[in-house]
């Protein structure tokens, strides 16, 4: 297996609503070839040249090979549904017709083949350029699989995030999850995916081996984790720099907040401190916007060396984090992807989906809701088994 890169459409709607009836058949295996050849002749699928004539269930321990026969008329008895050639092929081989659903249109990414899948196997066939996927270029892409590297590294226990300022390729902020005290002196690297028998996703084997229920450190796959340790009789867990664990803390939050940081450093205001009426300091500026559009600092013919000898306090500030891509580990729940939306991120790419409270594919598709006021592309980034063994061997393979 390769990197990959996945693009993780918001809204299936539009390819999973258009169905088609079908009359299909249960068949014996021996008569598929000769089926299929009399069948083509007889009557031509030539608008679903995409769907298989032939599907494949295993149920009860038993496979059983089904074939389409023709498309439905919409009467409510099969027989009466059959042109004049096929009744001939049923009554030859003694079939029985039964109703069937298949997608109308080929799918245009491989989650909508999966879901088409389900109903009758179809063929997929992704696009080779990869200009036509929306959201990134082909040169692209080393940067996109080391930028996912890097997160992955960095997620010694839970979930790890990195933003990337992609103009520059530079990291903007780091951060992995801190809604509780992690412990990693027992943590192991988690290693490879497996399905069940509907082909649906799950988590990582070693990941399910270590504990029976779902994962505990993982704040947007169990975002009550943190509870645990105070059902568990230890002691009160540490504090420091006001909340250095808190239950919303999950890592995209925390690498928001330190962008966020990142940028007052940066491009110091000219505003001063003051008290409010609780007594807290607060920073209070009459001459600066409240809010600040993403703007170039320089004009873009400025040489090298001009923008090295620059002051950082006289260039824009950035308008939270636009333009930005996100990496995570693990996809991010409702609350961490709505923060992103907030934030103004253009890209988000995480690697292991979220089966539980997934807001970007694995359960919800947040970022295909018209409704809302900003939209960012959503990237699955496929991990290579061979890497992450490498991992957990202390190796770092590509």
């Amino acid at each position: 297996m390769e990197w990959e890169l996945t693009e993780v459409p918001g809204n299936l709607a539009s390819s999973l609503q258009a169905i088609v009836d079908v009359v299909a058949a249960n068949i014996e295996p021996k008569l598929a070839s000769t089926l299929i050849r009399q069948l083509s002749q007889a009557c031509p699928l030539e608008n679903l040249r995409h769907v298989k004539r032939v599907r494949r269930r295993t149920e009860c321990g038993k496979s059983e090979l089904s074939i389409i026969l023709c498309l439905s008329t919409g009467s409510q008895t099969c027989s009466k549904q059959l042109p004049v050639d096929v009744q001939k092929i049923v009554d030859t081989y003694q079939l029985s017709p039964f109703s069937a659903k298949v997608s109308m249109c080929s799918a245009t990414s491989k989650e909508e083949w999966e879901e088409q899948c389900k109903l009758w196997p179809t063929s997929y066939h992704p696009a080779h350029d990869l200009s036509i996927i929306h959201g990134f270029r082909e040169d692209e892409l080393p940067s996109i699989f080391n930028c996912m590297k890097i997160a992955i590294e960095l997620s010694k226990v839970g979930n790890a995030v990195i933003i990337v300022d992609p103009l520059s390729t530079q990291i903007i902020a780091k951060a992995t999850d801190k809604t509780h005290q992690h412990d990693t002196s027992e943590n192991k690297f988690f290693m490879k995916e497996s399905t069940d028998n509907n082909g649906n996703l799950l988590l990582p084997i070693s990941f399910l081996s270590k504990c029976k229920s779902l994962n505990m450190e993982v704040s947007c796959i169990n975002p009550w984790g943190w509870m645990k340790q105070r059902t568990m009789g230890k002691k009160p867990l540490p504090s420091e720099n006001f909340f250095a664990w808190h239950p919303l803390r999950h890592a995209a939050m925390v690498a928001i907040e330190n962008a966020a940081e990142r940028d007052r450093l940066m491009f110091p205001s000219t505003s001063i401190t003051k008290p409010d009426s609780n007594g807290n300091l607060k920073n209070y500026n009459d001459n600066e916007p409240a809010k600040r559009l993403k703007t170039d600092t320089k004009d873009k013919e400025q040489s090298a060396d001009e923008s090295c000898c620059s002051d950082l306090s006289e260039t824009t500030r950035p308008y939270l984090c636009t333009g930005f891509d996100i990496y995570l580990v693990w996809e991010p729940c409702a609350m961490c992807a709505m923060a992103l939306l907030h934030h103004r991120f253009k890209r988000v790419f995480y690697a292991f989906p979220n089966p539980v409270n997934g807001a970007l594919g694995g359960v919800y598709r947040l970022h295909g809701e018209k409704s809302l006021n900003h939209h960012y592309n959503v990237f699955r980034v496929s991990v290579p088994e061979a890497y992450l063994n490498g991992l957990n061997d202390g190796s770092k393979e590509c």
